[in-house]
Order: C-alpha cells, then structure tokens, then sequence
C-alpha cells in the first residue's frame, strides 16, 4: 500500500476507495527559441478522496505547471508529451477542448495565486461567482443570486448580499481571495488545486484563509492539491508533501517525516531555509537554553542611537463615501529609536501605517507633527544640499525586485546612477566601484553588461542592494525587502545583509508583516497596528512574552511555527 493512501486517514478518507486522482511519468515540454525544454519530467502523485497534498518548490521547479496540467491549462507552447493523467479513472491527457470545460469547475476547482489580477475588474463579484454557476450548469437561473450569497457567506465574507454588488477593487486582498475561494468551490468539484492561493496575504489574513479552506474542504469531502515555496506553511496544511526541483521529484512523504528527516540535500536546504521552521528552532533553542549564534542571531548591539523617531503623526485628506472631505491619520503618535549598527523591524498588517512611517524616516514624506532625527538633525528641516547629502547616507530598498530597476538601464547604469548623481569620482574610479559592488553582493562583473530583464528575482535585489551599497550609507530602509522572493533566495538575500551589517557596521530599518523573516533578522521590534505602535522591545522579549494580544496573534498566525522539530543535532544547532 502507498503511502499517499496511508496518510489519507488523516482527511477522513477511506483506505479502500479508489484513487481521486493518478498521475503517471508525466512530462511536459514547452518549445522555445533554442529548442525543445522538458519542463517536467517522471512525475508521478496519486490523490485519494479528502487527502490533502502539497507540491513544494522554488519558482521554476515545475510545481505550477504540473497542477495546470490537470486542468488543461498549460500556458504559451505547454503540453502533455508523455504518460498518464487519471481522473477516477478516467484518461484526460486525451481530451479535446470541450472535454476540458466538463472537467474544470464540476470535478477540479482552482483557486489562484494572485488575488489582485485574477478577478474581472468591471464585473460585480457576485457576477463572477454566478458565472462560475452557469458555466458548469450547477442550479438553474431563478436560484442563483440565492446560492451565491450563500457561497460569499460560506468562504467567510461578512454581509454577503452587499459584498456581491461590490466591484474587486472594493475588497481587500483577503476579501478577494476568499471570492476566489467561493467560484472554485462553487460546483462542488472533488478535488480543489490551490495555487500559491496566499502568497500576497499578510500572515494573520493567510491564517485566517487557510484555516477556513481547510474547514471547507474538509466539511464538502474534497481533496486539496496545495502548491507552495514554503515548506513550513505546507507542513501545516498538507497531510503528504511531494517536493520538486528542476521538474523532477526528488523527495515525497508524510509531512512531519519529510519535515523532521529530510532526505535529499535540497529539501535539506528548503528546510533549513524555510524562515517559519527557522524560527520554530530559535524558539526551541531558546526553550532549551542552547546559546548560539547561529541559532540565536547577531550579538549585541551597541546603544548609540543613529535614527530617532519622536511623537510622529501623519493625516490625509481623504473623502468619505458621499464625497465629504474627511482626515485620516495614518500614523497616530509612533516612537522608537534605531541603534547603530542593528536591525529595528516595523512590524504590522497591511494599512497599519509602517511605510508611510518609512517614508518620513526618508523624507519622501513631511509628518503632520512630530520628528525624524537623523544623528540628531531634523530630516524635516533639512534643504537643498543638506537633505541631499542626507541621502547619501540613507538609502533604501524596495519590495519588488521587477519594478525597482529601470528595464531599460543596463546593470552598470543601474548601480552607477547614485554615484554620477552625487558626482563621485571619474568614470574609471565609478567603474571599479560597480565592480567592488558586484564583488559585494556575490554577483558575476559579467553582469554589468547584462539587463534587469536577463536576471531572475534574487539576481535583481543584490542589484537593487549593491545599488543601494554605492554610497556607502550607514543607514539602509529595507521596505518588505524579501516578501516577493523564494524561501532558498529570500534566505541567501537575508545572510547576506547580515554580512554587510556585520561588515560595515550598517543600521537596518526593517519594514515587513512576516514575523518568521523577524525572527531571524531583528534585533528590536516595534509592532504597530491602525496607526499606532501596540507593542515594542528587544526581539527576544517580544517573542518570549507578547504582552499585547494583537502581538500574540501576528506571532501564532506564522505557519509551522508550532510544528515539533525535535533538538540538538536534528535540528543543525551546535550544542556548546
């Protein structure tokens, strides 16, 4: 007996039924200017009734394209060139294309990555649900408008039949996946394929997501193929984890096992880098009182502060529903100090006011009242020349490698912008100080000559970091620095800001809503929420002892948090 079909007890799932799903030496090829490119290859899963999987990779590992291929919805020149994909029996690498439309929605539900792009922006969400009704015949027209208040309400949205008048860009993030989740249940299908279904979420939104789609499915009877790149969150949700690399499988098992022993080096590596299960060890460490660097984070910073945030407020002009002006304050009375040479997270959900408050530390921004000082000065006061040679010494990185450098700048130009800018040396002294840059962020010289558009998300935001390097600041705004990237390149990125911290003594504001990055990262944490700081202190303390529940819930909402590693040696912590 497989052990897919063992773990399938955990779902509710009877050991004697039927495979739902069987997929055998599936490969997929893509045709491609230099030729033909096997993008997945020997790829076998079986999925019983009510059994949840999850498909864990990096981006370009195949995971996404081998769930699309059961649905038929390979992209570009994608398709099916060998083996098997069953469907209670049924062969669907055969079907034309109306064979597909009676497959999709009735029997495999999808809910997709990105909630912002995903959603018809000019149609009303009800609309969108009750397309998905008509679509796969599921209830007749008179009984629509009913059933789909009833699937709103059932995916968790509160005052259902006004939410199903609203258009997409009235919903938050969350509100919008949960609309997802209503169309890809919506016909009840037998197995739902969620995609990267909260990578765009806050962790207390994604909590509250997933939680409730794992009610769901679970209630219906249906089985959840879950495709992530983060082995911690996968662990939580999945009862059998298959883990691709390169379009291959290389390893498969109950979740805890693969978690607890993994056995091929790039799941070693996806564990070790997964930043939910790098903070359980912390917190086991600690429990256990094993005081190491590694597993404890840097050492102690000195107490000079270099960033001085006092009493800051900012307000906005903004009109109410009826067009009448009203004010909204953004930033309520925020306070904290940055100590030299040590990383502050700001910490909060989405809308909680943190890069409007990075943005003032910037001066991108002017506070309503309160200050920003900066190694005493004002930020606010500053003019002309003095605010521009504050900048040398401030810079920032931002949250989306794709969008922050120019496309149509080389590599070079990219990181040799801010030295032509502040007049730095000749061109000969600017090109050695992009090569040292490059040498900085462990990049080839070679790609100087390279474009944005050639390198991938991790390759971009050493760029962006070397760029922000070039002057050597000693203050760096990290604004969500990591989110957009993979758990293997958002680890690599992390080491190596701890590096140049390390090296050249750099203070860090952090800004970010994922506590596990926190938890490796931050030397004090300041947690705000609506505008106002609930919560702040050391790292450890925080951690240790949430005072505020808000705190406790950020921190409890981090997937795989609670999941038992095991000690010493398991865990790759030296035991002094």
């Amino acid at each position: 007996m497989s052990e897919e079909a063992m773990t399938s007890a955990a779902r509710g799932a009877s050991i004697s039924e039927q495979p739902l799903l069987e997929i055998e030496d599936l490969k997929i090829t893509f045709e491609s200017t230099t030729g033909t490119v096997e993008a997945v290859r020997d790829f076998d899963l079986t999925i019983y009734p009510g059994q949840s999987v999850a498909i864990v990779g990096e981006s370009g590992s195949g995971k996404s394209t081998a769930a699309m291929s059961v649905l038929g919805l390979l992209p570009g020149t994608g398709k099916v060139t060998g083996g098997s994909i069953k469907l209670e029996g049924r062969e669907l690498t055969d079907l034309d294309e109306r064979g597909w439309q009676g497959i999709r929605g009735s029997h495999i539900g999808l809910v997709p990555q990105d909630p912002m792009s995903n959603l018809n922006p000019v149609w009303r969400i009800g609309t969108q649900v009750e397309e998905s009704l008509r679509a796969n015949n599921v209830i007749e027209g008179s009984q629509r408008h009913e059933r789909v208040i009833e699937l709103l309400e059932e995916a968790g949205l509160p005052d259902a039949e006004r939410r199903a008048k609203q258009y997409p860009h009235e919903f938050s993030g969350g509100m919008r996946q949960r609309a997802l989740i209503a169309i890809g249940l919506a016909a009840r299908p037998k197995l739902l394929i969620a995609d990267e279904p909260t990578s765009a979420l806050d962790v207390t939104v994604q909590k509250k997501i997933l939680d409730h789609l794992d009610g769901l499915t679970r209630d219906l009877g249906t089985a959840l193929l879950f495709i992530t790149h983060d082995l911690g969150l996968a662990a939580e949700r999945a009862d059998y984890l298959v883990v691709m690399h390169r379009g291959r499988i290389v390893e498969r098992g109950p979740s805890l096992k693969i978690l607890r022993n993994p056995q091929h080096p790039y799941t070693q590596r996806l564990v070790k880098a997964a930043p939910s299960l790098a903070s359980a060890r912390i917190q086991s460490a600690k429990a256990q009182g094993l005081e190491t660097a590694e597993a404890l984070g840097s050492e102690h910073t000195g107490t000079e502060v270099v960033v001085s945030v006092d009493s800051l407020v900012k307000e906005f002009d903004v009109r109410g529903q009826r067009g009448d002006k009203k004010v909204l304050r953004a930033v309520d009375n925020v306070s904290f100090d940055l100590r030299r040479g040590s990383t502050l997270a700001l910490v909060g959900e989405s809308g909680s006011g943190k890069s409007t408050v990075a943005n003032m530390v910037l001066s991108l921004l002017e506070p309503t009242s309160g200050s920003v000082l900066f190694e005493g000065r004002d930020v606010a006061q500053l003019k002309g020349r003095e605010l521009f040679d504050m900048r040398r010494k401030m810079q920032v990185v931002f949250q989306n490698p794709y969008g922050s450098l120019d496309p149509m700048y080389s590599i070079y130009r990219c990181i040799e912008e801010p030295l032509t800018l502040h007049k730095v040396g000749n061109r000969k002294q600017r090109e050695a100080r992009v090569a040292e840059l490059l040498d900085m962020v462990q990049m080839p010289r070679s790609a100087m000559r390279r474009y944005p558009n050639e390198l991938s998300g991790g390759q971009r935001q050493r760029i962006a970091i070397a760029r922000a390097m070039a002057l050597d600041p000693e203050v760096i705004v990290l604004d969500e620095a990591v989110s957009a990237l993979d758990v293997l390149v958002q680890n690599q990125i992390l080491k190596l800001l701890t590096q140049l911290q390390e090296e050249m003594n750099l203070s860090y504001l952090f800004i970010t809503h994922d506590l596990a990055v926190v938890r490796q990262t931050a030397d004090d944490i300041v947690v705000m929420r609506q505008g106002q700081v609930v919560e702040q202190g050391p790292a450890d303390m925080i951690f240790d002892d949430p005072r505020d529940e808000y705190t406790r819930n950020l921190i409890n909402s981090v997937p795989g948090l609670n999941i038992e590693l095991g000690t010493g040696e398991e865990l790759g912590i030296e035991v002094r």
